[in-house]
């Protein structure tokens, strides 16, 4: 399924910035499901507007409702200490988002509702941010942009074609890892290394 882009053309980093303070003070009123009734904050993203690589997680959880920023709990350390293992720099090399800027109640998966009343936002971060890659970290993020019958086990790891000039990659949820403690060979978490160390190959060719 192709996506279609569209937005400003942003050319330097500092109006990047711009248009997405701008994006996220209109996130910041937004109404459009259920889910502003019981949010903390919005969490909107982290990282630099610059970075080559975005990656889009499923929904919020309690640590970053009270933060307002993506990945900062136990499954965000997990996900620090993975891509540093990988060589690959959060705060330099990766803009960080969710598929919905609001916590669901009980950390629920987000229903497609909630996830199409979001879209406009985070076609919007896609669209100033012009990531080289993406990566849908987690099942959620997964289905926003493949049909819901594919599972995230039978394709994580694999470059997906999504968008023409977009590389795409899904990716294990460091939640699920979390519950994971294995490193044996063709364990959740050797998988997710290996697919890191991929993304730094594709990252590295991306950059020479």
């Amino acid at each position: 399924m192709k996506h279609l882009l569209s937005g400003v053309v942003c050319k330097n980093n500092a109006v990047k910035q711009q248009v997405l303070v701008e994006l996220q003070n209109v996130c910041r009123q937004c109404r459009a499901c259920d889910l502003c009734k019981s949010r903390t904050d919005i969490v909107f993203s982290s990282g630099s507007a610059d970075a080559p690589i975005m990656l889009i997680g499923d929904a919020p959880g309690p640590d970053e409702d009270t933060a307002g920023k993506p990945f900062v709990g136990r499954a965000g350390q997990l996900l620090n200490t993975l891509l540093a293992e990988a060589g690959i720099d959060r705060d330099k090399d990766i803009y960080m988002c969710n598929t919905i800027k609001c916590k669901p109640p009980q950390n629920r998966i987000p229903t497609n509702e909630e996830k199409r009343s979001c879209q406009v936002y985070l076609t919007g971060q896609i669209s100033i941010i012009k990531p080289k890659i993406i990566l849908l970290c987690g099942t959620s993020a997964l289905h926003s942009f493949v049909d819901n019958d594919l599972d995230i086990t039978e394709i994580r790891g694999k470059w997906l074609n999504i968008f023409d000039d977009i590389e795409v990659m899904a990716i294990y949820h460091p939640l699920y890892l979390l519950r994971q403690h294995s490193t044996e060979i063709n364990s959740p978490r050797w998988q997710m290394k290996n697919d890191l160390e991929k993304v730094k190959v594709m990252l590295d060719e991306i950059r020479a």
